[in-house]
């Protein structure tokens, strides 16, 4: 299989996860822009969610950029991270619509933790079948964002059973990291 039709399928679902997200802001009933207050929570699960998807989606793009051939393994741990970003909508619809409750944190922080370690694996999977010596395993190396991502995840689902607030703030604060872009990726894909 050629990488351009692996990134065009990725591409298309995501682009659907984001279109499902939006769908489920419902417009208000009233006509005033205090109607709309009752939308912030849905708005806030929304922006962040889509921060997310679009992280996923950047990287996606400079990792199968750096691909030279597709293996099975390589579609089958595609299509893995596409599932659990696929339940992400999911998730951000029943944190809005109950306004960040402890558990609706838990399943959100539950499905970013799977769809990282999805992301790893394709990633892993990648290395392996270009080489450790490829562009691709030289720039991506220990990978030190993605293990403290992993932690950061772990730490948010174990608070978001005693306080959703500390929760939420790590969720964000691992979007944050990620939306530094990696220079060293960029150099070598530009």
């Amino acid at each position: 299989m050629n990488k351009n039709r692996l990134e065009a399928f990725s591409d298309g679902v995501l682009a659907i996860i984001i279109t499902i997200m939006i769908l489920e802001i419902k417009v208000p009933e009233g006509h005033n822009f205090e109607d709309l207050k009752i939308l912030f929570p849905k708005f806030i699960s929304y922006i962040l969610s889509f921060i997310y998807v679009g992280i996923y989606w950047n990287n996606h793009h400079y990792l199968i950029h750096g691909l030279t051939k597709v293996n099975g393994k390589i579609l089958w741990s595609n299509l893995h991270l596409l599932f659990w970003l696929s339940l992400i909508p999911v998730s951000t619809g029943w944190m809005g619509e109950h306004y960040f409750a402890k558990q609706t944190m838990t399943l959100y922080g539950v499905i970013l933790l799977l769809s990282a370690i999805a992301y790893i694996i394709l990633q892993k999977n990648i290395i392996l079948n270009e080489g450790k010596d490829s562009l691709l395993g030289k720039v991506l190396g220990r990978d030190l964002k993605g293990k403290a991502s992993i932690a950061l995840y772990f730490l948010g689902i174990f608070f978001s059973f005693f306080n959703e607030l500390i929760s939420g703030v790590i969720y964000f604060i691992v979007a944050l990291i990620w939306l530094i872009p990696d220079k060293r990726v960029e150099r070598i894909f530009k």
